[in-house]
């Protein structure tokens, strides 16, 4: 009997442990957290798989779980699709108008920007390879994001003129960039002229812009 009871209390506090664990993680990403993660923080497959069994937590995609109890975000599919990817992986393009509330973006599936390296196809989401620089990227809702500046730069290539001036103009409007920082951000690519053009405002010329 009593080997019994220390058999149970080992298993509570083994589960204690592991659901301070799961909440460490997932408040890092909104709820969702990776295996690699997980095992970094000692916690195996076989744990979590049991875990999923006991319903605190769900698989959502491959190497990417949800923390059943924790308050679900407005953008948790785009959190695990990016998670998903890996570093280096942000939500970009259309999807990022989205997470940014911006012109009332509605893409048809999950645009993603990924380094070049990445190999990974998924229903649902649009691949864009590109690597993006430190400064390219940001964490806003607990989504990996592309920058205000960044995303209006690619939306340039992707959108129809409308879509794009609506979310320049609102993400001015509403203080998410400004005319200095979208000039900053552009004077570096080969297609500046282009760029300039099609976002439909007019810009510091790029020595004021510095």
């Amino acid at each position: 009997m009593m080997k019994l009871a220390t058999n149970v209390s080992f298993m509570q506090a083994a589960t204690a442990r592991a659901s301070r664990v799961f909440y460490e993680l997932a408040t890092e990403h909104g709820g969702y957290f990776t295996t690699a993660e997980a095992s970094r923080a000692g916690i195996s497959h076989r744990k979590l798989s049991y875990h999923v069994a006991a319903g605190a937590l769900e698989r959502v995609i491959h190497g990417v779980y949800r923390l059943i109890d924790y308050p679900p975000p407005p953008h948790g599919d785009m959190i695990a699709v990016a998670l998903w990817a890996g570093p280096g992986s942000a939500i970009s393009h259309e999807s990022a108008l989205v997470v940014y509330g911006l012109a009332s973006a509605m893409p048809p599936a999950i645009h993603l920007t990924v380094p070049p390296s990445f190999r990974g196809r998924r229903e649902g989401v649009r691949i864009h390879h590109e690597e993006l620089g430190h400064d390219d990227r940001r964490l806003w809702d607990d989504v990996p994001v592309t920058t205000v500046e960044r995303t209006l730069i690619d939306i340039t290539r992707s959108s129809g003129r409308s879509l794009v001036h609506d979310a320049v103009r609102e993400s001015l409007e509403r203080g998410l960039t400004t005319r200095n920082r979208l000039a900053r951000a552009i004077n570096g690519k080969e297609d500046r002229a282009g760029i300039r053009r099609d976002l439909g405002i007019r810009l510091p010329a790029a020595k004021e812009s510095e």
